[in-house]
């Protein structure tokens, strides 16, 4: 391994691999730098160096790119601002600040509660925040309009500490942290949650991975509203602060490109890099803040590194022949953190001790000063100098990487310990060098009195430095976090605009998938509703027949189409635009995922609602993006996700990975989704005008839900409406379609989305072959009618008043088995088997999906329509009302176990 290789996480290795074949006019070409920098400041030596290497680059000389940069502070002290306001005072409160946030966990832990509670991230990352606030942070009461702040998950006891200060929470709510129910309405969330603290938190960021992808999103969203001219968010910025062990996550780092592509300089990232994850070091063996400078760098963002204090200024200075920043280059992140955990002295041994020069830099230092060398995280002149520069940076996002130490403060047992993110209890020895450390002003007698009940420190609003706290809050636009809901109102679609739901498909055959597409062209073409359609695809737009809209709603880039398209002589030409409808987010679910989440609560972000229509293969939904479905449940996204392509046998020819038959089991998991199943058309209509009249209409009790509709792929005659339809039957989830019109023995036939036609042709062999009597219930939301039914059972067991469930309702006097088919896993058809007083049974589609035509595929699964005829008459035959023997005659006529004897479906519809 060369000296490169062995280095390449620490720094960009220049010259590591290179000699040095004449080190005397080396000299004099860094003493010229050295004078450069001394005579003109490190802005003229920065345009020189570019200037260089742009130079080299153009002679063919071969100077790689450089990822890395010393493991120092990227802005020269002689760039830095200077800071505007009170350090003292701004002291002060943040040592209150970290105090209430401790306090806080810490109560909550008191014998008979015990909920838990972190402290140590905060603790950490207080210098990270207050700059913000005092400083950045702009409120929503901002001519701007405000920003939007991703707050790091662990570190929301400090965000509940500032709002007690504020005046914004009681000491009672103080003391509810984490119960939400048993000490309602005082509850506080363990972390930033919107829907259960729907005033105070905008987003919530526990799930890690998922903020880092949501900022950037929400920046896009900003820059989308703007370019479209819905509304000016030019002064509004996004913050994003994230742990360093969280980069981990696939999704921290995998969507860094939109940003760099887009040159989002309207997002900015704060890393609190305190160099331990929740066990341990991130990169015990190497340097996290290195390997993220490289990565960010890379990925075409601004990079702003604050990594140590002003105390060090004097000693870099100093460090000629660049010894110290040689040691700091090279000491991997376990040795800091050991460093934290341990002493002056000890620092002194073994960090400053690894050369004569450096042992000598601190000779003249006591062991207590070399302690009291800040990481760049704490002090707050290099924050606001980083955030200042951040602000100012156009063309790129910017990436603050701030080093922290975790739990700092928080004393020995604490501070860098690896145990330190589980640990919620102080002792009183803690507690009491935690006080003498911030200066808070409590008596040992108050601290002894009771070690779980340790007091808050509020000085009350007429102090200076809560009047200082306040006053740039005012300053700033007002409190933050906030969450405001009030937005301008949306008027929704005429019943004009459904017609082409209610209308059929004639005599031309059409997909679910298509019928959807069509409704969706009508209300985008509606005059004042269609602006607020935001159309959500990944890579797939032609699959679903949405190619259509490219040439007249246009893709959005903000860089518009800066190229001669391939395709410019067709009529569905492919158009990008800055104010392009369409958000095409390539091969990217998760992508797609965060700019639904970040759409969909435009309502509440911007007080701007706008409808996401988000379409995709129905399995990388609520299988593969599902967290991020959550998240957007989370922060009450509203709009619709359709899973087109959907079941488990319809789009048999991509197989396994792309045989959906559990969404709606996933989906039923999330109380924020309304999942529905439709057949047809004009049942998809209705569906789509009861959820907006739900999300924007004004009047339902809970508009904050997401409405998941399945469609397929496989093309039928799309019937028109029926003149009688049940629509709430369609609404509530299950109608009568067709009643048999022969006598014989009775049963109902129940399927939803692609297997109703099945059961339809089910219904007319039963009466022709075997005089049985069957009427059809198409299915439009299993998951809708088990949440009634659960809702009737809970009124009964509170009242001990009875309540039908709809689905009973809806089948009272219904005669004979009911037999439920779907193109799904039996368990989604088993959710109401409760709820039907008929006999029941039944077919799904379980186990995995394979490759073949679909008529073989639901033969396998036995799913099918002659499955439905048999499983009907096996059922008949229990009964005693048709022969015995009959249902195995049925079976054998059929050739229920050949696949190759399947004849439902047809062979239409393009994978």
């Amino acid at each position: 391994m060369t000296a490169g290789e062995e280095h390449a996480h620490i720094v960009s290795a220049l010259t590591h691999q290179l000699p040095d074949a004449d080190p005397q006019e080396t000299a004099e070409w860094i003493e010229s730098l050295d004078g450069l920098i001394e005579a003109e400041g490190t802005e003229r030596a920065q345009f020189i160096m570019r200037s260089l290497l742009q130079r080299a680059g153009a002679r063919s000389v071969g100077v790689p790119m450089v990822t890395t940069t010393d493991y120092v502070n990227t802005i020269p002290v002689d760039q830095e601002p200077e800071f505007p306001g009170d350090e003292e005072i701004e002291r002060r409160y943040r040592a209150w600040l970290r105090w209430n946030a401790a306090v806080m966990v810490h109560r909550a832990q008191r014998p008979g509660i015990g909920v838990g509670g972190h402290i140590s991230t905060y603790a950490g990352a207080a210098t990270l925040y207050e700059v913000g606030f005092n400083h950045f942070f702009r409120g929503k009461d901002h001519p701007g309009g405000g920003d939007q702040i991703f707050f790091q998950g662990h570190a929301s006891p400090g965000m509940y500490a500032r709002a007690f200060l504020e005046g914004r929470l009681t000491e009672e709510q103080m003391d509810a942290f984490r119960q939400e129910v048993s000490k309602a309405p005082n509850g506080l969330s363990s972390y930033p949650h919107p829907r259960m603290m729907p005033d105070f938190w905008e987003f919530p960021t526990v799930s890690m991975g998922l903020g880092p992808m949501n900022a950037i999103y929400q920046a896009q969203t900003n820059r989308y509203l703007q370019n479209r001219g819905i509304k000016d968010t030019s002064d509004q910025h996004v913050w994003a602060f994230l742990g360093d062990g969280e980069m981990d996550e696939p999704e921290s780092r995998g969507l860094l490109q939109l940003a760099a592509n887009e040159n989002l300089d309207n997002l900015t990232f704060v890393i609190n890099a305190n160099l331990q994850r929740l066990d341990g070091p991130v990169r015990g063996n190497g340097k996290i803040i290195q390997e993220l400078e490289a990565f960010f760098r890379g990925a075409g963002w601004n990079v702003i590194k604050v990594v140590w204090g002003r105390e060090w200024d004097a000693l870099l200075e100093k460090d000629t022949d660049n010894s110290l920043v040689d040691i700091m280059n090279t000491t991997v992140d376990g040795d800091y953190q050991t460093y934290k955990g341990e002493s002056g002295g000890f620092v002194r041994e073994h960090f400053f001790g690894k050369t004569p020069q450096t042992k000598e830099m601190v000779a003249d230092l006591t062991d207590e000063q070399i302690w009291q060398l800040k990481r760049g995280g704490h002090d707050y002149r290099k924050v606001y100098a980083a955030y200042k520069a951040a602000m100012e940076f156009k063309g790129k996002p910017t990436v603050i990487i701030a080093k922290t130490v975790k739990g700092y403060g928080l004393g020995p047992h604490f501070e860098a310990r690896n145990a330190t993110h589980q640990m919620k209890k102080m002792t009183m020895e803690d507690l009491k060098a935690f006080r003498d450390h911030l200066r808070i002003p409590i008596t040992d007698e108050q601290l002894e009195a009771d070690l779980y009940n340790a007091p808050y420190y509020n000085p009350g609003p007429d102090s200076p430095e809560i009047k200082y706290m306040l006053e740039r809050r005012r300053n700033l636009g007002g409190p933050v976090p906030q969450r405001r809901t009030e937005h301008t109102p949306v008027k929704l679609p005429s019943d004009k605009t459904f017609e082409i739901a209610r209308r059929g498909s004639g005599k031309q055959q059409a997909a679910t998938t298509m019928a959807f597409v069509r409704l969706l062209k009508d209300l985008m073409r509606d005059k004042e509703f269609g602006k607020r359609i935001v159309p959500i695809v990944p890579d797939e737009a032609r699959t679903f027949g949405m190619d259509a809209f490219f040439p007249t709603s246009k893709i959005y880039n903000p860089k518009g189409q800066n190229y001669l398209s391939v395709d410019r002589e067709l009529v569905l030409a492919y158009k990008e635009s800055p104010q392009g409808q369409i958000l095409h987010a390539g091969i990217n679910e998760a992508g797609s995922v965060s700019a639904l989440t970040a759409v969909g609560t435009s309502y509440a972000t911007h007080g701007e609602p706008l409808i996401p229509i988000y379409i995709f293969y129905s399995m990388f939904g609520f299988q593969r993006t599902g967290d991020g479905i959550w998240a957007a449940a989370d922060m009450m996204a509203r709009g619709f996700i359709i899973g087109a392509t959907a079941g488990r046998t319809t789009l048999t020819g991509e197989g396994t990975q792309h045989a959906d038959g559990h969404s709606h089991i996933l989906a039923s998991t999330n109380p924020a989704v309304v999942a529905y199943d439709p057949a047809y058309g004009y049942e998809i209509g209705h569906i789509v005008r009861s959820g907006l009249e739900r999300m924007y209409g004004g009047k339902h009790e809970d508009p904050n839900v997401m409405y998941y509709l399945t469609v397929y792929n496989e093309p039928i005659l799309q019937p028109a409406e029926p003149e009688d339809l049940d629509v709430e039957g369609v609404i509530k989830g299950i109608y009568l379609l067709k009643r048999a019109e022969n006598d014989g023995p009775r049963a109902q036939l129940l399927g939803s989305g692609v297997s109703v036609p099945w059961v339809l042709e089910a219904q007319k062999i039963l009466a022709e072959e075997w005089g049985v009597s069957a009427d059809v219930w198409s299915v439009t939301s299993w998951n809708e009618l088990r949440r009634d039914g659960l809702a009737a059972e809970a009124h009964e067991f509170a009242t001990g008043e009875k309540r039908v469930p709809f689905i009973a309702k809806q089948l009272e006097g219904a005669e004979g088995p009911v037999i439920a088919t779907t193109d799904h896993m039996h368990a989604l058809a088993d959710q109401v088997r409760q709820f039907i007083p008929n006999e029941f049974a039944s077919l799904g589609a379980d186990g995995f999906g394979f490759a073949d035509t679909r008529a073989a595929a639901r033969r396998f699964f036995k799913i099918d329509t002659h499955s439905a005829v048999v499983k009907t008459l096996q059922m008949l035959e229990r009964r005693g009302e048709v022969p015995a023997g009959t249902a195995r005659e049925a079976y054998e006529k059929y050739g229920i176990d050949d696949p190759n004897r399947g004849t439902t479906g047809n062979a239409g519809g393009d994978a």
